[in-house]
């Protein structure tokens, strides 16, 4: 690498200067990988148990869905669900981990509301077991939702993270170490320089006294 600085003291100092704040910039970077990896993988396990328990969840729902479409026409059970009776949202906040902003969320549905979204007249009790099943789901899979997003978010951040280390370690760093070197020598250079003239002189000047 060609090196194009001025040799002075100055420009050593603030090289120097430089190389101490890119060294801890490193270490707080590092620190911050390291923690944020942390949390990654506890999120990593929290989602593998979610979509363990959602998908045994909807594997015991859909028989029951299988049951009353054999007892159902598809018209009547399209009409039967294409209305929902009870009020639900899912309410959306968001927390920081090591200041990345991640979803919280909440699925709310109405206090004294009917899951049931029609009457029970001419559906059978296999849809009220699914619809029953999925509703009880539901709290699961925003969880699920919220989990994935959150695990989508730090993975991001850790690979920003990540080129931010590894640029610091493999390029800054050893770039200002090595402008450090070069200017260190050339100011020993320049010292040994004047120290010869500076012996030179003397000695001219030790002659002519003689």
């Amino acid at each position: 690498m060609e090196i194009r600085v001025s040799a002075t003291r100055m420009q050593l100092l603030a090289t120097r200067k430089r190389l101490e704040m890119a060294e801890r910039g490193h270490k707080l970077l590092k620190d911050k990988l390291d923690e944020l990896m942390k949390h990654f993988l506890e999120l990593i396990n929290a989602e593998h148990k979610l979509r363990e328990e959602v998908e045994a969840a909807l594997l015991l729902v859909l028989p029951a869905f299988l049951e009353a479409r054999a007892t159902m026409s598809r018209e009547a059970m399209e009409g039967a669900l294409l209305v929902s009776r009870a009020q639900s949202k899912i309410e959306a906040a968001s927390r920081n981990i090591m200041n990345v902003k991640v979803p919280e969320l909440t699925w709310v549905i109405g206090e004294a509301q009917d899951v049931y979204p029609y009457g029970f007249y001419g559906t059978s009790a296999a849809l009220d077991d699914a619809v029953e099943g999925l509703t009880k789901i539901m709290p699961k899979l925003v969880e699920l939702a919220e989990v994935e997003k959150s695990i989508e978010l730090l993975a991001d951040e850790l690979e920003k993270t990540r080129r931010r280390v590894n640029a610091l370690e493999y390029v800054v760093i050893p770039n200002l170490e090595e402008t450090a070197r070069y200017i260190v020598m050339k100011l020993d250079e320049v010292e040994r320089g004047n120290l010869t003239r500076l012996m030179k002189v003397k000695e001219i000047v030790r002659k002519k006294r003689a």
